[in-house]
């Protein structure tokens, strides 16, 4: 199953996900840098900058600042990880930025559960700037 993140809300986009993969369904997520995150431009940032200021140099808490990395750690706090079943479905998710190669002759899904049409709330904000923004290397002209 090949999913296109593009304009869906990554909480409810991960969580649909995270469902998927513990029934067993192999997925990949491409477009990671254009999934949303609802609220305040200002305020979702502030919160993502001090997430990543946790912790000291060279100790955890280690928090990533690549689109695809971010997405698949959101999917990872929705699956019991810790277990054997959510280790087995956590390695079935890959994310990627962009499109791959591979998948562009395929058959590429939307959740229609998780567009951002369906929000009332008007703000919303790119992965892909919230990961420029706190210090990923991620290109600012593709998001």
């Amino acid at each position: 199953m090949i999913i296109d993140a593009s304009n869906l809300l990554l909480g409810r986009m991960a969580t649909y996900i995270a469902k998927q993969a513990l029934l067993g369904e192999k997925i990949d997520i491409i477009n990671c840098e254009q999934a949303l995150i609802s609220g305040k431009k200002s305020m979702v940032i502030s919160k993502y900058k001090k997430k990543k200021a946790q912790g000291e140099h060279g100790h955890g808490p280690f928090f990533n600042s690549m689109p695809d990395r971010l997405v698949r750690r959101t999917i990872r706090g929705m699956l019991p990880y810790k277990t054997s079943r959510g280790k087995e479905a956590y390695k079935r998710v890959m994310c990627y930025i962009g499109v791959p190669d591979e998948f562009k002759e395929s058959k590429i899904l939307s959740i229609p559960e998780a567009n951002h049409d369906k929000l009332p709330i008007l703000s919303t904000v790119r992965i892909g700037y919230i990961c420029s923004q706190i210090g990923g290397k991620y290109d600012k002209a593709n998001s």
